[in-house]
């Protein structure tokens, strides 16, 4: 599915992410798309779903092989979050699990760690979380109140976490947390709970959304929760607000992906049912509205790839830095949201009804522009760089 002109094809998908690509697609078709309703009915997938996705190389495509990874570059993982998206699924949670909570034990765990963990998230025997935002604290990750209190080889976390993607059935959190309470950003830390026969980690509801209803996001409380002090990430305290900048960047490449490959769906399906659907005699198509308006959605989609391929090749090649990834995430998801709003109202009454996808695809497109840093921080983090 591809509206891309002059048949363009991305510079970083090689033969081998291709191929890659497919089987993620049969996977998305046969797990995610073919059950939709159950998930969206349920808010979750199915722990047995990861397992599937973990025995076909689908999770952790980056992490060395020694690790139980794929061994592959980020493209690998990219073009499986790109085939989701593609289909219009946003129940299945791997962006935060092989995108996010593996690289951060990946870039800061120790060996033991890394060893420990990493083979369990690519095999999908665990489901990962991170767990940042708060009820009081979201973009300001500085002000959160959640404690984690050194007592003798253990760490004591109390808190309260809110809108955590994988949430009610994660196995493994990264929660951030204040070790040193008046040290502000210096003194966040990152520590891993594992959460079976944890006691005082309790999950709250799975939040009731405005779309992506098949997705796990959940609250989470933390009363008590001990956990050794070799699992604190980074091996000392206070250096959990580097570590997540460091990682933001690539968690907001992977929204951008998203973003891209649901407006260029977006416009292939509504491409799709204009020239079937008919009016006053005549295919919705041959409108000259109708035209004009696939036209520029197509332009916009067409802009949005090749800025998004930029910043994946600069990003392969380690040069991604924060400022373009700000850029990347503010505007491709505003263009994202704007192009399935003017794809849904061509469908017209049909777009309203949530049996045509493009009606999900609206109301899944919407927080696009909040989590991952809402767009008015990416852009305040833009103008920063102008000075």
């Amino acid at each position: 599915m591809t509206t891309a002109p002059g048949g363009y094809v991305s510079a970083w998908k090689d033969d081998e992410v291709l191929a890659l690509g497919e089987v993620a697609d049969k996977f998305v078709a046969a797990e995610l798309t073919g059950k939709r309703d159950r998930w969206e009915a349920q808010r979750y997938v199915d722990r047995d779903v990861w397992r599937r996705a973990g025995e076909i190389g689908l999770l952790c495509c980056s992490i060395p092989e020694e690790y139980g990874g794929g061994g592959g570059t980020f493209a690998h993982d990219l073009i499986v979050f790109e085939s989701q998206a593609r289909a219009g699924d946003t129940a299945w949670g791997n962006g935060v699990h092989s995108g996010i909570v593996a690289h951060y034990i990946l870039a800061y765990g120790t060996e033991d760690q890394r060893r420990r963990w990493l083979p369990r998230l690519a095999s999908g025997e665990m489901i990962a979380a991170v767990a940042m935002t708060e009820p009081g604290a979201g973009s300001d990750l500085k002000n959160i109140r959640t404690r984690a209190v050194r007592d003798g080889g253990e760490y004591v976390i109390d808190g309260v976490k809110t809108f955590i993607s994988n949430g009610h059935t994660a196995d493994l959190i990264v929660v951030v947390a204040k070790t040193d309470a008046g040290a502000g950003a210096k003194g966040v830390s990152l520590l891993v709970v594992e959460t079976e026969g944890c006691p005082g980690f309790v999950r709250g509801r799975i939040l009731d959304k405005v779309g992506q209803h098949g997705a796990d996001t959940s609250e989470l409380f933390f009363e008590g929760v001990r956990v050794p002090a070799g699992n604190l990430l980074g091996g000392a305290e206070g250096q959990g607000f580097a570590q997540l900048m460091t990682q933001l960047a690539q968690e907001r490449l992977v929204i951008a992906v998203s973003a891209v490959a649901g407006m260029e769906a977006a416009v292939a399906i509504t491409l799709d049912y204009v020239k079937q659907r008919q009016a006053f005699g005549q295919a919705l198509f041959d409108f000259q509205n109708t035209k004009f308006t696939l036209a520029e959605c197509a332009t916009t989609a067409h802009v949005a790839r090749v800025f998004l391929d930029s910043c994946v090749e600069r990003h392969l090649g380690g040069g991604l830095d924060a400022t373009t990834a700000a850029m990347a995430k503010w505007w491709l998801t505003e263009q994202q949201v704007t192009v399935v709003d003017r794809c849904l109202q061509l469908h017209g009454g049909y777009g309203y009804m949530r049996e045509y996808l493009i009606a999900r695809m609206y109301a899944d497109a919407r927080v696009q522009k909040i989590y991952g840093g809402s767009n008015e921080i990416m852009k305040d983090l833009v103008a920063r760089s102008l000075r």
